[in-house]
């Protein structure tokens, strides 16, 4: 059996290879103007018409005071003027600071603080909402076709080519001091991403899915990687997309090739989802990859080219990947050998190089590897280094064994840093925002069921004197100051944290599903119960019921509290769906995240669709009419 994605066949990438991701996107639209390069369902793209809005856009830029070594902020939804955007800010020789849409107010401000930016780009809805001033903002208005006519020039040179050196982007990732870490990333390392050889392949005729947060690293590879291929970027346009949106999208837009975090492969693999009926080529990282998963997708759909891939943002998204094969076995998949023009190295901690078959700290070199951490020097000193014979390099915390046909095994983490849902979390950032609540003397951080579609960021905190803590009023508060991903969605509250035989907090101890008494359930003077559940409601409950394996029966219940996430959100949407007949989007779900909330959004849903039955059977009665015969 083969798929038609199949058949599309890459390109190789020439030997000469320009030295910017801008510069190959130029050519791509001098030697393919008409070929489409972005499409959203709404406003297409060519290669002319994104080059020539860029390089109108880069003009304005530089009007504005743009310059080499600008940071520009990003706010914007996924749409096509985010790539116009991206390009634009490029050429006018600036570095882009991807904003996340649903990150609150107080972290987009650090974020923008840190990186010293004097103007952002954005939707206007977006940049009011985060409360920007507008003598710092520019408001992207909708692109439509921007080539003056199909025989009109190509895009002519922008003015301000960017250096391969320069720096091109930087994303933030968590602290363990409290504050966000920007990575630096230059232009050279995501040149050498998009155009390796030996990495997955694309060409025209291919489609990418661009369905990450434009915050989160897997964007670079969204965007770029097609773009300077000659192939196609396919947006997702939900900013929050449940499991039904991405395969609708993935169907209409004929997507080829699509990046998904390990834990959303795991869950759209367990439901056997018709994505992967279309898809030619999958990428799955951020966490260790299940081989049963694997296997069960590759038996399923044979013509699929699966790859597990690795790396952290400071190696510029991906580092090594590994094409999964039957042979892999039934344990955690290898994360394979590095690509493209990045190097690796597994060092003691001397950081001389280990045997193989011997487990060592992973080290990364090579064109793959960032600047640096924006303003932060000594941090940048402690995580980078000159290694002799390797040059600059990044150590990354992670402890790894190289095997004799030169294939890496990931075996953990050397220091607490966690992750949960492919995204990088330094438990010492959530600790410090938990302090920070009169409410909490001590606080730690864990996850619970690590490596399991399940696993929950877990706050175990010591309660000031004389205060008992209600966990949903906490995590509210940290959710106002904290991405999504860095509130835990379970809790304990402790008389004390244990401790090691050193003195320091036992995290292994924390981490167990018993770990200590405490907890969220109800106490002497918590409310009582709520009264007895709507049709819709018990509806509702039953699906949050199978999806947090316990028992949901308050109208008042808060999925967050109850332990959900965002992963676990998306397959009740999907059951929702399936017993309704009706969709609930991803976004609302979220938004309105209690019992009662949810059944009031799915009962008028049901009375719309009602109504349109209703009036579309009446037209239907009214049209089968024969007309009156008409008067002598």
């Amino acid at each position: 059996m083969t798929s038609p994605a199949a058949t599309t066949t890459a390109t190789t990438v020439p030997a000469t290879v320009p030295a910017t991701v801008p510069a190959l996107v130029a050519r791509q639209a001098a030697e393919r103007p008409d070929a489409l390069a972005v499409t959203d369902g709404s406003a297409p793209l060519t290669y002319r018409e994104l080059t020539t809005a860029a390089a109108r856009l880069s003009a304005e830029l530089t009007a504005r005071g743009v310059r080499p070594g600008t940071a520009v902020g990003l706010l914007c939804a996924r749409a096509a003027r985010l790539p116009v955007a991206q390009l634009a800010v490029w050429w006018a020789g600036g570095h882009v600071v991807p904003l996340d849409p649903a990150y609150p107010r107080p972290r987009l401000r650090a974020m923008l603080d840190g990186a010293d930016v004097r103007l952002t780009l954005g939707d206007k809805a977006l940049l009011a909402e985060a409360g920007l001033p507008g003598e710092h903002v520019l408001v992207l208005g909708e692109l439509g076709p921007t080539a003056p006519d199909a025989a009109g020039p190509v895009t002519p040179h922008p003015p301000g080519p960017p250096a391969p050196d320069a720096a091109a982007l930087v994303y933030y990732t968590s602290g363990s001091t409290g504050r966000p870490k920007g990575v630096l990333v230059p232009h050279s390392a995501v040149t050498d991403l998009v155009t390796a050889a030996d990495g997955p392949a694309l060409g025209p005729g291919d489609r990418v899915l661009h369905h990450s947060p434009v915050a989160f690293d897997a964007a670079t590879f969204e965007l770029w990687g097609p773009l300077a291929r000659g192939a196609a970027v396919a947006l997702c346009p939900a900013e929050r997309p449940s499991a039904e949106e991405l395969a609708r999208d993935v169907e209409r837009f004929g997507v080829t090739t699509a990046f998904l975090t390990t834990a959303l492969f795991h869950q759209l693999a367990a439901r056997r989802s018709r994505i992967f009926g279309v898809l030619r080529t999958v990428l799955a990282g951020g966490e260790a990859l299940s081989a049963e998963h694997a296997l069960a997708v590759l038996r399923a759909f044979p013509w699929l080219d699966l790859f597990n891939v690795y790396g952290p943002t400071e190696a510029t998204t991906f580092t090594t990947l590994h094409r999964v094969r039957p042979a892999d076995g039934t344990g955690p998949v290898p994360i394979g050998r590095p690509f493209g023009g990045a190097r690796t190295l597994v060092l003691d901690e001397h950081r001389r190089p280990v045997p193989d078959g011997t487990r060592g700290e992973l080290w990364i070199a090579g064109e793959r590897v960032a600047l640096g951490y924006l303003g932060r020097p000594e941090l940048t000193a402690e995580c980078f280094a000159d290694l002799p014979g390797a040059g600059r390099a990044y150590r990354t915390g992670d402890r790894v064994l190289r095997r004799p046909d030169g294939v890496l095994e990931y075996h953990g983490r050397l220091d607490d840093q966690v992750k949960v849902r492919g995204f990088r979390i330094e438990p010492g950032e959530v600790e410090h925002a938990l302090r920070s609540l009169p409410e909490v003397a001590e606080a730690a951080v864990v996850v619970r069921r690590a490596g399991r579609e399940d696993a929950a960021l877990t706050a175990c905190i010591v309660p000031a004197e004389g205060v008992r803590p209600v966990p949903e009023a906490l995590r509210r508060r940290l959710a106002e100051r904290l991405p999504a991903h860095l509130v835990p969605t379970a809790w304990t509250v402790l008389d004390a944290l244990p401790l090691t035989g050193t003195g320091k907090v036992d995290r292994r101890a924390l981490a167990a599903d018993d770990a200590g008494p405490g907890g969220t359930g109800p106490g002497p003077d918590d409310p009582p119960a709520s009264a007895a559940l709507t049709p819709i409601q018990q509806v509702v409950a039953a699906a949050w019921s199978r999806a947090l394996e316990h028992e949901v029966t308050a109208a008042d219940a808060d999925f967050f509290a109850e332990g959900g996430h965002s992963l676990l959100a998306m397959w009740v949407v999907d059951d929702l769906r399936e017993d309704l007949g009706v969709d609930l989007p991803l976004g609302d779900f979220l938004d309105h995240p209690t019992v009662a909330g949810q059944a009031a959004l799915l009962e008028r849903a049901l009375l719309a669709a009602e109504a349109a039955e209703a009036a579309q059977a009446a037209d239907s009665a009214e049209s089968a009419k024969s007309p009156e015969e008409p008067a002598r």
